[in-house]
Order: structure tokens, then C-alpha cells, then sequence
């Protein structure tokens, strides 16, 4: 059977988990919004804008990596910057054939030209709302959750956590950390993690990308994480005859998702290249995997893009490409029957018809 074309894993129907609102711009918007504001940038089309963020992401540094994110930040400090760049991000996902996509944000850091907490959120769930709108209107439907980011250098989770539960029924789905790992553990953040545990809500966190099993370990067993926003260090914890170490093989019993991003990986030094990723592994000892884009801008990718990689690196066919698609559904952050329309309604009648 011939391999999943590009154009073909375009037209199915995925499921989105690790995607960052803020590393997913379109380099035309940047440019006309730092235009209005004078904000100067490394390049001046958008052809040029969109080759620089690529390049330099792809230092294999997560610190590096972070940096570029500046330009992107800067530019994302009024309501109506984040309500443009929240609607362009869910045409752009519905047009790359995502059905159900999470999206994350840190509202601290809009904070600049004065807008609140509740302001920030505000105009990007707006901007998601009217976004999918369109998207549906044009035959492209998508239904697009939001997590709230805590910055984990920072000191606002608790305050964050709190707006991540007043606005759970806005749209909001979950709560997650991001940052640098070496030196910001996740349980300095504990009280918001125990705080998010008493009210019933959902949270992520970044552990086991550039920062190794001790970070899994803590978000798990201290922290109480839902998921894993990478963990592909999780291979640590691996045999080289496949054996599996009290972690990982806790990680894969407990049936914990693994939020992997294959370029963002790579371009941070996590792996060496996609062939080389855990992704192969992990996939093969049935841990729940996800396929992300995690920053689409930084990585010049889709999610389309990330499948159509893993299928030339690893021979992938419809069924690997469901399994991933589903692994992120059953994992979304979304009530159980909603994601169970999404996988039987959606889902599985379409990529019958593609196998």
C-alpha cells in the first residue's frame, strides 16, 4: 500500500495537544503589527521573517530556542493584537485539517501596554471563538481549547491557575508550566498544582524535554500532571533491550500522554534528527504518544508536516497516523462523550476512507 501522500494527511482529520499560541504567527502579521507599534525585527518581508525564526530556533539550545519568542511576545500586548493573532491561529490549524487543537498562552506576558489578567484572556478566547467560526463557515470546522501557561521562572501560577478555573467554562480546558527547566523544578509551582487538584480541573506540564527523568518524576509524582507537555526523556528510563524502568514503565501503565514534538526536538537538542527520535520507540512499546507542532512558526511546521515526517522516518501508514490521532483525542482535556463524537464521528469514518 502506497504511503500517506503530504496532501492526503492534509485533507485528515488531527488532533492537536502541544501548540503554543505565541510560536505560531503568521511572519506577515508580525510585520504589520510591529509596524504599528516600531518594533524592530531581524527581517523585513515575510519570507525572510519566517526563514529567521526557523534558523534561529534550530540551535539546539531550548534557552536559544526561547529567545526568538521576544519578537513574537512583543508584538501580542493589546486586545486586539491577541484577538487577530487567536483567529488567524484557528483558520490556520482548520485549514491544516485539525479538528480539535489545544492551544497554549501565558496571560502574564501580555501584559505590557496594559491589559489585566482577565483582558488577555479574554480577547484571545474572542479571537479562538470567532476564528473557528470562520473556519466552519468554510467548510473546515474546528473546535479549539485553551490552556493557560504559568511561566515557571516566574511567580504567578497560583494567580494564573485561578484564571485558568474562572474560565473553564469560557473555554479555557486546562492549565500548564513553561520555561526553561534546569533550576525551575515544576513543584515550586505545588500549591497551584494542589489548588487545581481540589477544584477537579485539568493541567499539563513541560517536563522531560531539555531537563531529564527527575523532571517526569516530579511533574507525575509530585505535581499530579495529567500529561506530559514533551517527556520524551522518558527513553532514559529505557533498557537498550527495551526493558523498562520503575518511571517509564509507570508513565506507560498508567496510560499518561506524552505530548511529543518531533522538530521542536530536534531543533532543541532533544534528539538528533526525526529517524532518530524516541517517537519510533515509544510508539512501538505502546506508550500513549501524541504528534504536536509545539511552535509552528520557530519549527516551520504544521501538524501535517510533523505526520508527513514520520512517515518517511519511520514507514508510517493510515493506521500508525489514526492511532496518534486518537491517542490525542482520548488525551484532550474535554469531556469524556464530546471527545468520544470526535473519535467515532469524525475521526474514524474519515480515515476508514483514506486506508
Amino acid at each position: 500500500m502506497a504511503a500517506p501522500t503530504y496532501d492526503e494527511i492534509r485533507r485528515a482529520p488531527k488532533a492537536l495537544l502541544h501548540d503554543h499560541l505565541d510560536g505560531g504567527l503568521r511572519p506577515a502579521t508580525i510585520l504589520d503589527l510591529a509596524a504599528g507599534i516600531g518594533h524592530e525585527l531581524p527581517a523585513a518581508t515575510p519570507e525572510g521573517l519566517g526563514e529567521w525564526f526557523v534558523a534561529a530556533a534550530d540551535s539546539g539550545s531550548l534557552e536559544r530556542y526561547l529567545e526568538t519568542f521576544a519578537h513574537t511576545v512583543a508584538v501580542m500586548q493589546t486586545a486586539e493584537s491577541l484577538h487577530r493573532v487567536a483567529r488567524e491561529c484557528a483558520l490556520d490549524l482548520a485549514t491544516d485539517g485539525v479538528v480539535y487543537a489545544e492551544v497554549r498562552f501565558a496571560p502574564e506576558q501580555h501584559l505590557e501596554r496594559g491589559l489585566t489578567l482577565p483582558q488577555v484572556v479574554e480577547a484571545v478566547l474572542d479571537g479562538f471563538r470567532d476564528g473557528s467560526a470562520e473556519a466552519a463557515a468554510a467548510g473546515s470546522p474546528i473546535r479549539v481549547g485553551t490552556l493557560l501557561t504559568a511561566m515557571r521562572h516566574a511567580a504567578r501560577s497560583m494567580e494564573i491557575a485561578e484564571l485558568s478555573v474562572r474560565y473553564r467554562d469560557a473555554g479555557v480546558v486546562g492549565f500548564d508550566i513553561a520555561g526553561a527547566e534546569a533550576g525551575f523544578p515544576p513543584t515550586r509551582h505545588l500549591d497551584a498544582f494542589e489548588y487545581l487538584q481540589r477544584e477537579n480541573s485539568h493541567f499539563t506540564i513541560h517536563a522531560g524535554e531539555a531537563f531529564g527523568l527527575p523532571s517526569i518524576w516530579q511533574a507525575i509524582q509530585w505535581c499530579g500532571a495529567d500529561r506530559l507537555g514533551h517527556g520524551v526523556r522518558i527513553v532514559d528510563d529505557i533498557g537498550p533491550d527495551n526493558s523498562l524502568g520503575r518511571l517509564a514503565a509507570y508513565v506507560r501503565d498508567k496510560r499518561i500522554p506524552l505530548e511529543l514534538c518531533p522538530s521542536s526536538n530536534v531543533q532543541t537538542g532533544a534528539a538528533a534528527s526525526i529517524r532518530e527520535h524516541p517517537i519510533g520507540l515509544l510508539r512501538d512499546l505502546r506508550f500513549r504518544v501524541t504528534v504536536n507542532t509545539d511552535n509552528r512558526l520557530m519549527s516551520g511546521t504544521s501538524m501535517s508536516r510533523e505526520m508527513a515526517l514520520l512517515v518517511e522516518a519511520f514507514g508510517y501508514g493510515w493506521s500508525e497516523l489514526q492511532w496518534f490521532t486518537v491517542n490525542a483525542m482520548k488525551s484532550a482535556f474535554i469531556p469524556f462523550d464530546e471527545r468520544l463524537a470526535l473519535i467515532n464521528d469524525v475521526i474514524k469514518p474519515a480515515y476508514a476512507k483514506l486506508a
